[in-house]
């Protein structure tokens, strides 16, 4: 295994996660997102809206095949290049809110020792994922993760620490 592939897989188990036992140890504080950021995310979702419409005459329309497919192909016809990191993280928030509607979990910010961050909450748990970065850092890292296997690990992870269900 490569240098490069050992770095990008670290990144990748860094970025999609912060385990329960992390933060315990960490001190953090959890907010709503100010207006600021609300604008800024909007902003994103309309830089990757007209990408997709001015170069590939499609649409987000909030289907997860659809976008997630959608995502790929920015990629694939090299429309979105790694060093395009505000695009990259533009990515992320189209993810995340797919992420978000999908496991029932909200945008919030999250501050630590290591700055602040958008990520996802899942109800008010210490359970939170950082899709902003998840496609940005693999792809400046030379990782051709596919977006879908992204996602389907980040939805694993919350998926698999969600109460069942009763009377399944």
């Amino acid at each position: 295994m490569s240098y490069r592939t050992i770095i990008s897989l670290t990144l990748a188990l860094l970025v999609l996660w912060v385990p329960p036992t992390a933060i315990a140890q960490d001190n953090f504080h959890v907010g709503e997102l100010s207006n600021l950021d609300r604008q800024y995310m909007e902003q994103q979702r309309v830089i990757l809206r007209d990408l997709a419409a001015g170069d590939l005459g499609r649409q987000f329309n909030g289907d997860q095949n659809n976008d997630l497919a959608l995502l790929q192909a920015l990629l694939d016809k090299r429309l979105v290049k790694p060093e395009q990191t505000r695009e990259l993280q533009a990515m992320g928030v189209i993810m995340g809110d797919l992420l978000a509607a999908d496991l029932g979990m909200h945008w919030v910010i999250y501050e630590d020792r290591l700055g602040r961050s958008r990520a996802l909450r899942y109800q008010q748990s210490d359970d939170f994922l950082f899709p902003i970065t998840m496609i940005s850092r693999r792809r400046e890292a030379g990782n051709q993760t596919p977006v879908v296997d992204i996602y389907q690990k980040a939805r694993g992870i919350i998926a698999s620490r969600k109460p069942p269900l009763p009377f399944q």
